[in-house]
């Protein structure tokens, strides 16, 4: 018998939020709406739709291995040499090239609870072991706990901000403190999936932060805002020296050449991204209004995604919002089993989804 690693006993499989096609079939639904995956309700920009619609007599070709056009667009947008980006195949694949480049066995890293599940994965992955610190009170990552769990075997600290599936951010004085406070051999990746979202107020700008620190690694995508969550594409931002190490990591092609180009126009498209950002924040008064009118409690957002507590049990919900058309994430898997996590969609969407909720908890 072929013989695993003994790192894979302790990693369970991605479980995927149920796809639309397969509820229809499941139910006998003629119409079903997807609130489960944190995906932009309007799709993406009608220019990246062109721009892959061009591309597409060209896929027996090989893509740009260094995405050349889409980095220097991102480091012109960004004011950054294009040396300090790098670029994946979603920031999935990125997690996975930090931790193959900096962590060893017996090595841990450091994360909240509930988080992104990924870091835990990419870490055992490597043989190495994920301290989790609980969430606060306010279900917001506990920087001082995390200060606290450092020790002699620590290489990485994983900062969801805004965290997912809690919504929450820590500010950026907050940050500051924090980082001032890290051993600075200990790398703090800064993971800002949502970023065009949470910006503003108090939210960091994490790239002032590049030139002060030198242990840091920013993640940002285009599957969110942009709209590009089919095709990919993640970047991470840092100084050249760590950038070069992980690129040392990277394998050749990993940024398909249609992801690219779609990349390359949603960044041109900010019409696109204003509408995508009112649509978000109409869509989150009408559901905080809702949930307060049912007397739900729910965890204010900076992300275009909710968690409300539904006082009962969350995967029975899912099935019956299931039944009615709708998916969402049951909060168990994230340890919140009275909670449930939406992602807010269209005014229609976010209309069925109440109504189908009140006739569910009835």
């Amino acid at each position: 018998m072929i013989q695993q690693r003994n790192a894979v006993n302790y990693l369970n499989p991605y479980i995927p939020g149920k796809p639309i096609s397969e509820v229809k079939r499941e139910f006998g639904l003629d119409k079903v709406i997807k609130l489960a995956s944190n995906e932009n309700p309007l799709g993406c920009s009608p220019k990246a739709t062109e721009a892959i619609t061009k591309w597409a007599s060209n896929m027996a070709i090989y893509p740009d291995g260094n995405c050349t056009e889409l980095r220097n667009a991102l480091a012109e947008k960004l004011d950054l040499k294009p040396s300090q980006l790098l670029f994946g195949s979603g920031t999935d694949q990125i997690l996975e090239l930090i931790a193959q480049t900096f962590v060893n066995p017996g090595d841990n890293t450091i994360s909240a609870h509930p988080s992104f599940s990924r870091y835990e994965t990419v870490t055992r992955i490597m043989d190495g072991e994920l301290i989790t610190v609980p969430l606060d009170k306010d279900y917001r990552l506990d920087l001082e706990s995390f200060l606290s769990h450092i020790n002699e075997k620590t290489r990485i600290v994983w900062i969801c901000n805004p965290n997912n599936p809690t919504g929450t951010i820590i500010t950026s004085q907050e940050l500051d403190y924090f980082l001032e406070k890290v051993p600075k051999n200990i790398l703090v990746v800064l993971d800002e999936a949502y970023y065009e979202y949470a910006r503003g107020g108090d939210y960091p700008e994490s790239l002032s932060l590049l030139d002060k620190y030198n242990n840091i690694i920013i993640l940002r995508t285009f599957s969110k805002i942009y709209g590009l969550a089919g095709l990919r594409v993640g970047y991470a931002i840092s100084n050249e020296d760590i950038i070069g190490y992980i690129n040392r990591v990277r394998g050749p092609f990993n940024v398909n050449a249609g992801a690219q180009l779609a990349a390359v126009a949603a960044l041109e498209d900010q019409d696109f991204l204003a509408k995508s950002l009112e649509n978000n924040n109409k869509g989150k008064q009408y559901l905080y209004k809702a949930f307060d009118e049912m007397g739900l409690d729910y965890i204010p957002t900076y992300t275009n995604f909710i968690m409300v507590n539904v006082k009962t049990n969350s995967k029975q919900l899912f099935v019956d919002l299931l039944k009615k058309g709708v998916i969402i994430r049951s909060g168990d898997i994230f340890g919140m089993d009275d909670w449930i996590r939406l992602t807010i969609g269209t005014p229609e969407e976010n209309e069925i989804f109440i109504q189908a909720l009140k006739e569910v908890l009835k």
